[in-house]
């Protein structure tokens, strides 16, 4: 790959370092190895100009899903388990390797073009395993030269059996129905991890796989315990929800009668390079122990307002000494994966649920979580999420004569809570360019765009089909969802929902 210079940027080392005079970046294969003030470092195979550029560190999306891009726009306040009889059909689309690719693209593409250079995509894949879908994913991400892991929504048991209350809200012949559903066992989805880390490991590989329990609601003990041993002898990082809603709060006392946090340290399952997605209902005492085992909590801020799921307490987690990292969660039921979203409304979050205004979260705040934080849950602290030497050369290159960042007063701050991705002019991903000038350097944008607009058209009468074929499933847990609301939860679980209307439940 040679020497690379990125001449005369304005380097933004970290959300504390103070902004740089014009600087040059020397890039090493897949390292920054130097930067230096403009013009002084002249060895380079290839000189690119950065001048009235701002350097800043790639984002790191923590939590994705590629797989349900199809039905973008077609769902709309739904709570996440309501929405799920979308998500998980009880008949799914079939799709091809290719309709694979082009889906998985289309994040890819919104990714890089606003702000994110790694992503972790916790791709389900449906009822039936199918090889040909996982090596069309990992090679959409070769392809489009962004940093991914790819995790599978790993669950052993019925979707149906995630949820309280099934006896009550679904009738036996239906509930017979549903378990019989064919879905991928766990020990298959194990040996899946094993064989690609092989090939496709994150510390070796741009594209890499990891871990990644769908929640612990949908998985036996057992299989909790597989995926924590996979992890461990592998070295990968793990990925799972957690407490993403107060329906979870409810099953948690139902299935184990005790916190879900209480039942995963219980388990050995939390860990560092371990990240517990959304961790929205939480207690003070799940917290800690957090916090003690070195996991990370994920703030996802846009999914859990746009899903009514609450907001997690950002300042909270910090403040018990928990790692917090980003994610954007869904492509399609979220109607995007923009990070920037995330970071736009993961302040305003806070600001809506305190009055103590010395409290809310600061751009700096949210900008580390999205960058350190970020590679901190993946275990990648020393290689991602900063411009420094010896770290991997992931940077996002914005104009600095944008309109959101002119006047540049705090680079930070302005990207944070102002930036749609439209002053983003090349990005580069482990050394190698992705975009330049504005435009993606290695695929046919909107070729691939076109594509995936027909193959969308191609499969709408098997859209509609599920959509009809789910009613049942649809009514069934929007019963367990409104019975959730009449039960009482610890009086110690912090109520996701800013006060109002949707917290007036049994626990008031």
């Amino acid at each position: 790959m040679g020497k690379q210079v990125y001449r005369g940027c304005f380097v933004m080392a970290d959300a504390t370092a103070p902004l740089r005079r014009a600087s040059d970046i020397l890039v090493e294969g897949n390292f920054i190895t130097a930067i230096a003030p403009a013009g002084t470092i002249v060895q380079a195979d290839e000189i690119v100009d950065c001048g009235n550029l701002l350097a800043a560190p790639g984002l790191i999306n923590g939590h994705l899903h590629s797989w349900d891009h199809f039905l973008k726009g077609r769902i709309e306040n739904l709570p996440m388990e309501v929405m799920m009889a979308h998500i998980r059909p009880t008949k799914p689309v079939r799709l091809t390797d290719r309709q694979i690719y082009v889906r998985t693209m289309i994040g890819a593409i919104e990714s890089l073009r606003t702000g994110a250079t790694t992503i972790v995509d916790d791709m389900s894949l449906g009822q039936v395993f199918d090889r040909g879908h996982v090596d069309a994913a990992l090679q959409a991400y070769e392809d489009a030269g962004i940093r991914a892991y790819l995790g599978f929504s790993m669950i052993d048991k019925p979707v149906l059996d995630s949820w309280p209350f099934v006896d009550e809200c679904f009738d036996a012949d239906l509930q017979t129905s549903l378990r019989g559903l064919p879905r991928p066992d766990g020990g298959q989805l194990v040996k899946l991890v094993q064989a690609l880390a092989t090939t496709h490991h994150p510390k070796s590989r741009r594209v890499g796989v990891i871990v990644a329990p769908s929640a612990p609601q949908r998985c036996t003990d057992d299989f909790l315990r597989a995926c924590r041993r996979l992890a461990d002898d592998l070295d990968l990082p793990v990925i799972t929800h957690l407490l993403e809603t107060r329906l979870q709060v409810v099953t948690a006392e139902a299935f184990y009668g005790r916190s879900m946090v209480e039942h995963l340290a219980e388990l050995g399952f939390l860990r560092p390079s371990t990240a517990m997605i959304h961790a929205v209902w939480l207690t003070p005492r799940d917290r800690d122990l957090i916090a003690a085992a070195g996991a990370s909590v994920q703030y996802n801020p846009w999914s859990n307002g746009i899903l009514g799921s609450g907001v997690a307490d950002f300042r909270a987690a910090r403040a018990a000494g928990i790692n917090v990292s980003m994610g954007s969660d869904g492509c399609g039921a979220t109607y995007g994966c923009s990070m920037l979203t995330s970071l736009k409304l993961g302040g305003v979050m806070s600001r809506i649920s305190r009055p103590d205004y010395e409290n809310w979260a600061t751009a700096k705040e949210l900008w580390d979580s999205a960058t350190v934080g970020g590679a901190r849950a993946l275990g990648r602290e020393q290689e991602l999420g900063r411009l420094a030497p010896g770290q991997r050369a992931d940077i996002v290159f914005y104009r600095r004569d944008a309109y959101t960042l002119s006047p540049l007063n705090d680079p930070v701050r302005q990207i944070t809570h102002g930036e749609s991705g439209s002053a983003i002019d090349t990005v580069v991903v482990d050394g190698t360019l992705a975009m330049r000038g504005g435009t993606l350097t290695r695929i046919d944008e909107g070729k691939l765009i076109a594509e995936f607009t027909a193959a969308y058209e191609q499969l709408l009468p098997s859209i509609l089909e599920s959509e009809k074929a789910s009613h049942a499933l649809f009514a069934g847990i929007d019963r367990i969802y409104r019975k959730s609301l009449t039960v009482p939860i610890p009086s110690d679980t912090v109520v996701g929902w800013v006060t109002g209307a949707n917290t007036r439940t049994a626990d008031g």
